[in-house]
């Protein structure tokens, strides 16, 4: 069985926080900004781990029809969920030519 990690920002550094996480086998990833830009300093090809459920957020808010949610069915809106994912991992592969914008 693989260890399972919790990477989290040090809002969840309080007892109760820590007692969850540990609680649900989680092994706690707790660090504060100020050593992650030292960390950032050593090594800056290093990226913060922490921002990966943020920025994913951030990418998929941008398709209007997701953020207002007018679907009624939940298979439409998990069908424009797939769709929304997909343009935006194709968005990232570096193509000659940009198949996405035309």
């Amino acid at each position: 069985r693989r260890s399972k990690h919790l990477c989290a920002d040090a809002g969840y550094r309080g007892k109760g926080a820590m007692a969850v996480i540990l609680a649900h086998g989680y092994i706690p990833h707790v660090v504060s900004r100020k050593s992650e830009a030292a960390q950032k300093k050593r090594d800056p090809k290093k990226k913060a781990r922490r921002w990966v459920v943020e920025a994913c957020h951030g990418w998929f808010n941008r398709f209007r029809k997701l953020l207002v949610r007018y679907e009624k069915l939940e298979h439409t809106f998990l069908a424009l969920n797939h769709l929304a994912a997909t343009i935006i991992a194709l968005r990232k592969i570096e193509l000659p030519v940009n198949i996405i914008y035309g």
